[in-house]
C-alpha cells in the first residue's frame, strides 16, 4: 500500500503499478467496516467498483482509471487532497488477506446497487468523483449494497462520531455470514443445511480453502455414494444416503465460501454446475447398479429420471434467455406470481413444488436408504413429472400474455440452444421463412412426435423408423428457419432436448439387447454435458461452442437420425451396444476436450452463477 500527498501523486503512483494489477484509492479520512471495503475493492465480478471513499479498478479498467484521474485532477486541482492507492489487491482474498486503509473502517447505509443520479454529488471525495468520471465516459462502475455496513467519509467531527457509532452498533462478521448464503434458496436448504453450512464455509475459508477445492470434495464425497448404492446391499444404501446428504452440504458450503470471501470465477461458476449434473446422475446410474445386482433391472426407468430432469433444465435456461433482456417484458401472470410472493406460506410452497435439487436430494438420500431403487426412481419420476407440467404451465401463461419484443441476442441464445446440425442448417438455408408467432414450435413439436412415436410404436428395427428421422429433420430445419423471436419460441430447444433423448432412450429399451439402456445412458450423459456446456458458455457471456464442435457431433437430428439408422441396422445383434457405446465415447471425448480447453483458458469475466434453487 502506497500513500499519496495529493491527487497529482496519487496519479504517478497508480501509472507505476504493472498494467496486470488491480488497484485502489482510498481516501485516508475512510471510516467503515472491512466487509464494506471487501465488498467494494475485492470483488473480482467487476472491472471498477466504488463504496464511498473507495474505488478499484481491474487491468480492463486500468485506462479508463487513469484518464478519469487526470480529468479529474486537472478539475480539483493536482495539489488536492489523494486517496491511497492500493496496489496489488488482486482479485479474490483467496489467502484470507483483507483490505486495509491505514484509518479506521465504516458506513454509507442503504447504498444501492445501481449507480446513483449524481454519484459525484453522493460522494465528492475523489474516489467519488473518478467514479464518476468513469461512468460518464462509459465504463460501468459497480456499486454493492453494502445494506447496514458503513463505508463513509466524514467532512467533520460530528459525521465522524455518527459513523464510528454506526460502526460499533453492527457486527462486520455477522452481516459478512448472513450475506454468504443465497438470497432465494429452497426450503431445504434454507432451513436444514444453511443454518450450519455457512460456519462450515467459514472455516473453509480461515484454512485458505478455495469454493473450487469443496466442490471437488463434494464431487468426491458423491461419486463413493453412488460407488455403495452400486454394491446392492442395505448397509451400502443407507451409506450411499447419508453420503449423498454430506455432498449436498458441500454442495451448498462452495457457494457460501464464494460469497464470504468473494472468491468467484469462470471456472468456479462452470464446475459447480459441472459437477451438479455428474453427481446426479452418477448416483442414478451407482442405484441402478446395485439394483441389477439385487436382481432388478431399473436401467430404463433410471434413464427416464436422467432425460426428465434434464428437459426440466433445457425448459429453464431456455425460457431465461428468452425473456433475459425482453422490451417491454409485462405479464400479468407475473403479477399475480409476485403478488403470491408477498404472503409468505406461498413462496416456500411455490419453492417446493419445483421439486429443487435440496428437496430432490433428500428425497433421493432419505428414500435411498430406507426403500429400493426402483422406488427411488418411480419417486423420481412423478415427482419430476409434477413439478415440470407446474413450471412449464406456468411459463406458457407467462408468454401468451406477456407483451414483449425479443431481441437479436435472445434469437442468438436460443439458436445456440437448438444445437442444430448441419443437417438442420443445410434445410433452413434453402427452406422459406416460416411465418407466424407459433408456427415455429408447432413444426419443432410435429417432428418431435414423429419421431418419438415411430421409436415407440412401429416394430423395432423398421426401416420406417429411419424415414421418420428424415421427417425429424426436415421440420428441425423448417423451425429455425427464421429468428426465433416468436412468443413460443422458446419452446423449441426442450422440444429438441426431448425428441432426441426419449429417442435413444425407448429405442435402447426395445432392442432387448443386453446392455443397450447402459450404453444409451452414457451417450445422453456425453450428449446432455455438451448441452450443459452450451448453456453455462452463454451465461458467461462467451457464446455458444464453436460451429465445428456441433458439426463434428451432427447436431440433435444427426445423431438422433444416426441412432435410428443402427437400431435398423444392427436389429438382433449385440453390436447395437457397442454402437451406442463407441457413439458415446466419441461424443464424450471431443465435447470434454474442447470444454477443459475452454474454459481453463476462457477469457471471460468471473462469474458466480446462482443456479437452480439449492
Amino acid at each position: 500500500m502506497l500513500t499519496a500527498a495529493d491527487a497529482g501523486d496519487a496519479a504517478a503512483l497508480l501509472a507505476a503499478v504493472p498494467a496486470g494489477r488491480r488497484v485502489a484509492l482510498v481516501d485516508p479520512r475512510f471510516v467503515g467496516h472491512v466487509h464494506a471495503l471487501r465488498l467494494g475493492l475485492t470483488d473480482p465480478r467487476f472491472p471498477a467498483a466504488t463504496v464511498p471513499g473507495a474505488l478499484t479498478a481491474q487491468a480492463e479498467a486500468r485506462p479508463a482509471l487513469v484518464r478519469a484521474l487526470q480529468r479529474t485532477t486537472a478539475a480539483v486541482g493536482a495539489g488536492a487532497s489523494a486517496a491511497e492507492p492500493e496496489a496489488g489487491a488482486d482479485a479474490a482474498p483467496q489467502t484470507g488477506a483483507e483490505p486495509t486503509t491505514g484509518q479506521t473502517v465504516g458506513q454509507a447505509t442503504g447504498q444501492s446497487a445501481a449507480p446513483a443520479a449524481d454519484p459525484a454529488a453522493e460522494d465528492p471525495t475523489l474516489p467519488g468523483r473518478i467514479a464518476a468520471a468513469l461512468e460518464a465516459e462509459g465504463t460501468p462502475v459497480h456499486r454493492p449494497a453494502l445494506g447496514s455496513l458503513v463505508a463513509a467519509v466524514p467532512a467533520d467531527a460530528e459525521q465522524e462520531a455518527a459513523a464510528v457509532a454506526g460502526l460499533t452498533s453492527v457486527d462486520d462478521e455477522t452481516v459478512r455470514l448472513r450475506s454468504a448464503v443465497k438470497a432465494h434458496d429452497g426450503f431445504f436448504t434454507t432451513f436444514c443445511i444453511s443454518p450450519y453450512s455457512r460456519y462450515v464455509a467459514r472455516w473453509c475459508a480461515r484454512r485458505g480453502l478455495t469454493p473450487n477445492q469443496v466442490t471437488t470434495a463434494s464431487l468426491v464425497t458423491a461419486l463413493v455414494a453412488a460407488g455403495a448404492a452400486a454394491t446392492g446391499t442395505r448397509g451400502g444404501y443407507i451409506a450411499a444416503g447419508l453420503l449423498l446428504l454430506v455432498s449436498f452440504v458441500l454442495d451448498c458450503t462452495d457457494g457460501q465460501l464464494a460469497r464470504y470471501s468473494l472468491q468467484y470465477s469462470t471456472m468456479g461458476a462452470w464446475l459447480d454446475a459441472t459437477f451438479d449434473r455428474a453427481k446426479e446422475y452418477a448416483f442414478y446410474a451407482g442405484l441402478a447398479i446395485g439394483a441389477v445386482r439385487g436382481g432388478d433391472d431399473v436401467w430404463t426407468l433410471a434413464l427416464g429420471a436422467m432425460v426428465l430432469q434434464s428437459c426440466r433444465h433445457v425448459v429453464d435456461f431456455s425460457f431465461n434467455e428468452a425473456n433475459h433482456d425482453a422490451v417491454a417484458n409485462t405479464s400479468p401472470t407475473a403479477a399475480l406470481s409476485n403478488k403470491l410472493d408477498s404472503v409468505g406460506w406461498t413462496v416456500w410452497a411455490r419453492r417446493m413444488i419445483v421439486l429443487p435439487i435440496g428437496e430432490r436430494w433428500a428425497m433421493i438420500a432419505v428414500l435411498t436408504a430406507l426403500t429400493t431403487p426402483r422406488i427411488v426412481c418411480y419417486a423420481l419420476l412423478v415427482g419430476c413429472s409434477l413439478a415440470a407440467c407446474y413450471t412449464t404451465a406456468g411459463r406458457l401463461l407467462r408468454s401468451l400474455t406477456r407483451k414483449a419484443r425479443r431481441t437479436d441476442r435472445a434469437a442468438q441464445a436460443l439458436a445456440d440452444l437448438a444445437d442444430s446440425g448441419p443437417l438442420a442448417q443445410a434445410v433452413a438455408a434453402v427452406a422459406p421463412g416460416l411465418r407466424g408467432a407459433f408456427t415455429v414450435p408447432a413444426a419443432a413439436l410435429l417432428g418431435a412426435l414423429v419421431m418419438v412415436g415411430s421409436a415407440l410404436f412401429l416394430p423395432y428395427g423398421s426401416w420406417l423408423t429411419v424415414a421418420a428421422a428424415g421427417v425429424y429433420v426436415l421440420l428441425s430445419g423448417l423451425a429455425v428457419a427464421r429468428p426465433l423471436k416468436g412468443a413460443l419460441d422458446w419452446l423449441v430447444p426442450p422440444v429438441f432436448r426431448a425428441a432426441e433423448y426419449v429417442t435413444i432412450l425407448v429405442l435402447a429399451a426395445r432392442s432387448d439387447v443386453p446392455h443397450a439402456v447402459p450404453a444409451a445412458f452414457g451417450l445422453v450423459s456425453a450428449v446432455a454435458y455438451h448441452h450443459y456446456d452450451t448453456v453455462y458458455r452463454i451465461r458467461g457471456g462467451t457464446g455458444a461452442p464453436p460451429g465445428w464442435l456441433v458439426r463434428t457431433i451432427g447436431g440433435h437430428e444427426g445423431r438422433t437420425a444416426l441412432v435410428a439408422v443402427l437400431a435398423a441396422v444392427l436389429t438382433h445383434a449385440s453390436g447395437f451396444t457397442t454402437a451406442l457405446t463407441a457413439l458415446a465415447v466419441a461424443v464424450a471425448l471431443v465435447v470434454l476436450v474442447e470444454s477443459i480447453r475452454f474454459w481453463v483458458s476462457s477469457s471471460a469475466p468471473a462469474v458466480h452463477d446462482e443456479g437452480e434453487l439449492a
